[in-house]
């Protein structure tokens, strides 16, 4: 087996605990405007962020778990504990959106007057500004070390940018025109969008979560780099996963028979780097060394028949 180590730890420490001191403070924020304005608008930012708060704690812990080294009951690491962070965050926005709509359709059939909504301005502009800082800086993070659970966190708090655009819009329509229908319309809006972006979150992390393979074209360049080295006869049985920042790829390496244990060692090891290198992160490479045009059991023949009966390509 070869590994490549890229983990960048202390990245990933720092953004979830960044995420976790913005979000707390903003759902402090939003907890006291909505108190004063009595906006439903703000109350589904206010939840939003407070969702965000419970979703940066899934994040911490999540990527602390995470990190911990393979031990005698986890022997392919703990990285999908940052899926399992991601998949719970979309479960958490899911179910706060959904109380959000039966918020706002109750509010556009019985409206209410706003008050105070210079105060509900003031403290939307300085979320958006702190929401988009935060992203920003995820972002970064994300590009350097492609963490599931910032991924996630990150997506949360784009959420929270459009969440914080779109109440702003409505306090300012309220304001302007006293259109009272306002509010909990965009309110309404926010809350679908919100779903939508639980359903994103949740994709995303369930790919790891069911050991999804990775891309074809991932998969090509990997057969590609397995057949170029030299004494490679064929490869098959290619499987592939991700969890975290850690890919894991297997392969049936098949050289001359007539080779000596150490000469196909040697072929394999070289396998194995050529592969590793082809991937970011941490790259788990294991070649299982078979003799040429041997006849078994193979994962592929099984995976072929499955997708005839199924009627889709293998």
């Amino acid at each position: 087996m070869h590994e490549h180590e890229t983990p960048n730890f202390g990245l990933r420490r720092f953004a979830s605990r960044t995420s976790l001191v913005v979000a707390v403070t903003l759902v402090a924020l939003k907890l006291a405007a909505w108190v004063v304005t009595g906006s439903v608008v703000l109350l589904t930012s206010a939840v939003d962020a407070l969702v965000d708060t419970g979703a940066s704690f899934v994040t911490y812990f999540g990527v602390r778990y995470a990190e911990r080294p393979p031990d005698r009951d986890h022997r392919f690491g703990h990285g999908k504990g940052e899926a399992v962070a991601g998949f719970t965050q979309a479960v958490f926005l899911a179910g706060a959106a959904l109380t959000l709509v039966f918020q706002s359709v109750d509010r556009l059939i019985s409206p209410e007057l706003i008050t105070s909504i210079d105060l509900g301005l003031w403290v939307i502009v300085v979320s958006l500004i702190a929401a988009a800082g935060l992203v920003v800086m995820q972002t970064w993070v994300v590009r350097r070390t492609g963490s599931t659970a910032i991924a996630a966190d990150r997506a949360h708090y784009l959420t929270d940018v459009a969440v914080n655009g779109a109440a702003l819009f409505a306090l300012g329509v309220t304001k302007l025109t006293g259109w009272t229908r306002a509010d909990p319309a965009f309110a309404l809006a926010i809350s679908v969008y919100m779903i939508w972006n639980a359903y994103g979150i949740s994709q995303q992390v369930l790919t790891q979560l069911l050991d999804r393979e990775l891309p074809v074209p991932d998969r090509q360049r990997i057969r590609a780099a397995v057949l170029g080295c030299a004494g490679v006869r064929d490869v098959h049985d290619l499987r592939t996963r991700y969890a975290g920042d850690r890919t894991f790829v297997e392969f049936h390496l098949e050289v001359d028979g007539d080779l000596t244990v150490d000469r196909g060692h040697e072929i394999g090891d070289v396998a194995e780097r050529a592969v590793a290198a082809l991937l970011p992160g941490t790259v788990e490479v294991t070649a299982h060394l078979e003799p040429a045009g041997i006849e078994d059991d193979r994962l592929d023949t099984r995976v072929r028949r499955s997708g005839e009966k199924r009627g889709s390509p293998a």
